[in-house]
């Protein structure tokens, strides 16, 4: 019977506060994530896997060597350690549920924080198993530590049963992701890998080979400012102009709250300034990367449109690519994909290729000569005070993974 260790790893991990900060420059955002990352770097080490060690930028980069002499491809397991920034994660409280029966589970530490099998339909699926939950006032961090303890525990089951047939195993974990800077510091000439997998999904089964493609859009409008006491017939405030801008952006189409599937979107995320000057900042998605100039004109078009009300306004626009649909390059090598689908088959698992509404490291890590699809590892409502994860699902990938090393190993 397989021993896993990924349930007491999570439980561990969670209660480290690795919170990413979208507002800060210094890299990691904050300094608190270092401390997950030696910790990792510290438990590879102690199961004798010599190169671990975490850097200055807060990235752990390990090897587990190959134990065949056949020649095989270089495989990256990667997962981020940071928390998002949408919910506090100082102080999380994990608690394991042992032997669900399908009961309303009520948080401790806000009674208003209840799960109920009405709004998490995937709870029907853990009648009779244990799972796990934060305790009401901050986020569990399964995303991504449930996908970090399942790498830490794949690294367990081929560090202490050489039975298990494998090529040289890379593993990365990266600071940041949420916040949008995951890869920036990566050095891929140090981690080596031909071909990587990240652990960051959802439920058993599902498997991500296509993201949105997105940029960051900034829209800059220059009001003319005046003392207000004497503003009559002089003032034009940017910050009203930046309110109506805003306004006249599509309601029934194109925003986030609106679409779903394979539709695309425009979404403000931030606006700051003062009466002189003031700014929009947008994330632009879409599946199809040429739609995305689309959008973009068409928001422009309003901002052009909107500022011309205002005589003396001006405006101008920056745009910046942030990451671009990985199947673009997946697509070039099926293998990455199929020996995929033929572990989550040995585990006796459906095989549901979905696109990811968002994006991954692995989006970046594609384009920048590393493709990357990405794995289940069953955290569910994440980001939020109600996330849970099913112990069984986090098992379950712990198996894909050990398959998949396998299947590779067999198939080159």
């Amino acid at each position: 019977m397989k021993m896993y260790t990924v349930t007491e790893r999570l439980l561990r991990y969670v209660q480290i506060d690795t919170q990413s900060d979208p507002q800060s420059e210094a890299f990691p955002s904050t300094e608190k994530q270092h401390v997950l990352a030696q910790l990792l770097a510290a438990e590879l080490k102690a199961m004798g896997i010599a190169d671990a060690h975490a850097d200055a930028y807060g990235y752990v980069y390990a090897t587990i060597p190959a134990n065949i002499e056949k020649q095989v491809p270089v495989i990256c397991f990667c997962s981020h350690i940071d928390t998002a920034p949408d919910c506090s994660g100082t102080g999380v409280k994990p608690i394991l549920h042992e032997n669900y029966q399908g009961q309303d589970i009520i948080l401790p530490d806000d009674p208003t924080q209840v799960l109920r099998m009405t709004e998490h339909p995937h709870l029907k699926t853990q009648i009779g198993k244990n799972i796990i939950t934060a305790s009401g006032t901050t986020l569990l961090g399964a995303d991504d530590k449930a996908g970090v303890s399942i790498i830490m525990d794949l690294a367990h089951q081929l560090t202490t049963n050489p039975a298990i047939p494998h090529g040289t195993i890379k593993i990365l974990f990266t600071p940041d992701e949420e916040v949008g800077r995951g890869t920036e510091k990566v050095d891929l000439k140090k981690l080596g890998a031909d071909f990587a997998y990240t652990l960051d999904g959802g439920e058993p089964g599902t498997f991500e080979d296509e993201t949105f493609s997105a940029d960051g859009m900034t829209c800059t409008i220059h009001g003319v400012i005046a003392h207000p006491g004497a503003a009559k017939g002089k003032l034009v405030n940017a910050l009203k102009i930046a309110a109506a801008f805003v306004d006249a952006l599509p309601k029934e189409t194109l925003a986030p709250e609106v679409t779903s599937g394979r539709e695309g979107f425009v979404h403000p995320v931030r606006i700051h300034g003062l009466a002189e000057t003031a700014q929009v900042e947008f994330i632009i998605r879409d599946f199809d990367t040429k739609a995305l100039a689309l959008h973009e004109a068409k928001v422009e078009a309003i901002l052009q449109e909107t500022v011309a009300k205002y005589p003396g306004a001006t405006y101008s626009v920056q745009v910046v690519e942030q990451y671009r649909n990985m199947k673009e390059v997946l697509d070039q090598y099926p293998q990455v994909v199929d020996y995929a689908r033929e572990a989550y088959t040995r585990c006796g698992l459906p095989f549901i290729k979905e696109p990811i509404r968002g994006g991954t490291d692995g989006s970046r890590l594609s384009f920048m000569g590393l493709p990357a699809p990405n794995i289940f590892t069953g955290m569910q409502s994440i980001h939020g005070k109600q996330e849970w994860v099913g112990v069984s699902d986090m098992e379950q990938a712990v198996d894909v993974l050990t398959e998949l090393v396998q299947v590779w190993a067999e198939r080159s």
